[in-house]
């Protein structure tokens, strides 16, 4: 009988891969972290949270949201890489569910305790660096070892920001740390996909001028990426640090041009992943800015979270469970709808920041189309990844393989 059960949970569509439940609850959870984040940012709410009100949100975009997106990516992607069955059934309900309780222990956590909140929130981190380690290693495929690595940066990213917020009061320098390693984890695998899936309906529907595939260039940019980041976060203002994020961020667009983004205009799965990596270069750009006192540093910030972040992992989510439900890899007017929201949040929520005259109208629009994107992405394919609606074919593409 328990082996039936197991077998019965394992089987429900919702956990018979990662992407499904993680897209789905971090989806619903970045438009509803907003709409808690905008009353308190005006002080019509109290969070009962023992960070303050702006470490909260900044920790549950990094560590509550984006660690939903990144686990539901490696853990779909992780069995395309080594050949092994995918993480499903009760192990991943039980990832499900210890995220779930990092939410509320760290939105409750004037309750629960800092040190309470930060033992629940960092075991789930812990638990998938070592669940994707364990098989990459099983499937002996040493070379995806690295983006392993940088969850585990991402780990450690999250320690310290409980820790500091603990001893600080506030949150700082952790907060760079973690999103340095989000803007790495966007620059190693947007390297290999965006040139990859571009390559390919390149191929099949506009023969021509090819991306660049990744190769040595772009190595080169992720490394002179990883030490400018590194002396960001140590020393986020001054020439030095100003010069070098310069230089990153023209590295960065030399390396967006080499793939061809202009030739994919027809189709919008695509153009999504070309125009969310643009604002990895905008961030460098405006972080270099900042750091030679031109513009408020949040600008960059957002360039980086709610642009390469925000637009990165809507363009991941619905290609991905497109290409693993079976369905036609083309983006539908809804999914084009959701691509033009995220990007307008972004755009307003930069905006917001360099002009201040216009901050509050802007932030409203930053805020509405944000959750718009979100809330709009988890109600159209949330019938995809519960599982109610069937694949249209049966060669089901693998959108993270291709």
């Amino acid at each position: 009988m328990t082996l039936l059960r197991v077998r019965s949970i394992a089987d429900w569509p919702l956990l018979s891969a990662g992407f499904r439940p993680f897209f789905l609850l971090g989806a619903y959870y970045a438009g509803l972290g907003i709409l808690v984040w905008v009353p308190a940012f005006h002080g019509r709410l109290a969070l009962a949270t023992g960070f303050a009100p702006r470490d909260w949100h900044i920790h549950e975009m990094l560590f509550g949201f984006m660690s939903a997106v990144v686990t539901g990516f490696l853990f779909t992607a992780i069995p395309n890489w080594t050949g092994r069955l995918p993480i499903r059934g009760l192990p991943l309900l039980g990832l499900v569910v210890l995220w779930i309780a990092g939410r509320i222990c760290l939105t409750f956590s004037a309750y629960t305790g800092w040190l309470i909140a930060m033992l629940v929130d960092v075991s789930f981190l812990t638990l998938v660096a070592a669940a994707a380690t364990r098989e990459i290693a099983a499937g002996r495929n040493w070379r995806n070892l690295p983006v392993v690595g940088i969850v585990a940066f991402l780990l450690v990213g999250n320690i310290a920001f409980h820790v500091e917020a603990h001893l600080a009061g506030v949150a700082d320098i952790s907060i760079r740390i973690g999103v340095a390693v989000v803007v790495l984890l966007i620059s190693l695998i947007g390297g290999r996909i965006i040139p990859s899936f571009t390559r390919n309906w390149l191929v099949r529907e506009n023969p021509g001028r090819l991306p660049v595939p990744f190769a040595r260039f772009d190595m080169i940019v992720i490394a002179v990426s990883a030490a400018a980041l590194v002396l960001w976060i140590a020393r986020p203002f001054g020439e030095p640090t100003g010069a070098a994020l310069a230089l990153v961020g023209l590295l960065h667009m030399i390396r967006l041009a080499r793939w061809a983004g202009d030739r994919t205009w027809r189709e919008g799965l695509l153009l999504i992943l070309h125009i969310g990596y643009a604002f990895v270069p905008l961030g460098f750009l405006l972080n270099a800015a900042a750091a030679a006192g031109w513009v408020v540093p949040s600008a960059g910030l957002h360039a980086w979270m709610a642009g390469a972040a925000g637009v990165m992992t809507l363009a991941v989510m619905s290609r991905a469970t497109l290409g693993h439900t079976g369905q036609a890899l083309h983006a539908s007017r809804t999914t084009l709808m959701i691509y033009a929201a995220v990007i307008v949040a972004a755009l307003a929520r930069i905006g917001a920041v360099i002009e201040p005259a216009y901050s509050p109208p802007l932030l409203h629009v930053a805020a509405l189309t944000w959750v718009a994107a979100f809330i709009g992405f988890a109600v159209s394919f949330g019938p995809l990844l519960i599982g109610y609606r069937k694949p249209r074919r049966s060669d089901a593409a693998m959108a993270l393989s291709r």
